[in-house]
């Protein structure tokens, strides 16, 4: 049975995965208090939430005591195009992802999630794999007590933001993805709401010290 009373703290509420992980975990009775860091308000009125506004990431560790919390769900994610440079890219989906990790070690956290990518290892020739196996690898080596790291292939759902390219492969992966079956599953779409959900699950029933979550496992989740 899931601990009550508990309190999440969220690091990428804005985006995609993260709007619907804050949903499902402001439904969840064994959350109390829901923390949610963003560089501006996103107006939220709902007495579970507390928004914590905190403009420049790099500087996490000076809000330790401010963001302590049971378990830290990060969504944090851009592009190189939005990013604008692989520099600006790497800084947000590894500094900032291992920060808040550390963020979480240091307050004796009993889980940290964080979405990454299929595909991710550190080494790759693809630029972004490897940052994503670098942060992957980053934050294993901090030893939370608990980490999930989930790895979905392409994310399906409607962004806030617009991501053309991407857009334009979800259309594709709709219209084709009854073809990802079996050994092929894992390359099919995954929808934002099973990330999420997949996170909660695994943060209030998991006892795993750490689980790597492929995306066809994050489909299967239910």
């Amino acid at each position: 049975m899931p601990i009550m009373n508990k309190t999440a703290c969220i690091l990428g509420a804005s985006g995609l995965v993260g709007g619907h992980l804050l949903d499902l975990l402001a439904e969840q009775d064994a959350y109390a208090h829901i923390k949610v860091i963003n560089r501006r308000s996103l107006g939220i009125s709902d007495a579970k939430i507390e928004e914590i506004i905190i403009e420049d990431f790099d500087k996490l560790d000076e809000y330790v005591a401010q963001l302590k919390a049971d378990d830290y769900y990060c969504c944090l994610g851009t592009t190189i195009k939005k990013a604008g440079s692989k520099e600006a890219f790497k800084k947000v989906d590894f500094d900032y992802v291992v920060n808040i990790a550390a963020v979480a070690k240091e307050n004796d956290a009993h889980t940290f999630s964080v979405v990454s990518a299929m595909g991710a290892k550190a080494g790759s020739m693809i630029f972004y794999n490897s940052v994503k196996g670098e942060m992957e690898d980053a934050v294993i080596a901090l030893k939370n007590k608990r980490t999930f790291i989930l790895r979905p292939s392409l994310i399906a759902g409607e962004r806030k933001e617009q991501r053309a390219g991407e857009d334009s492969a979800q259309w594709v992966f709709k219209k084709l993805n009854f073809l990802f079956q079996g050994p092929l599953k894992k390359y099919g779409a995954v929808e934002a709401k099973q990330i999420a959900y997949t996170m909660v699950k695994n943060a209030l029933d998991n006892e795993s010290s750490i689980q790597i979550i492929e995306s066809d496992k994050i489909q299967e989740t239910a």
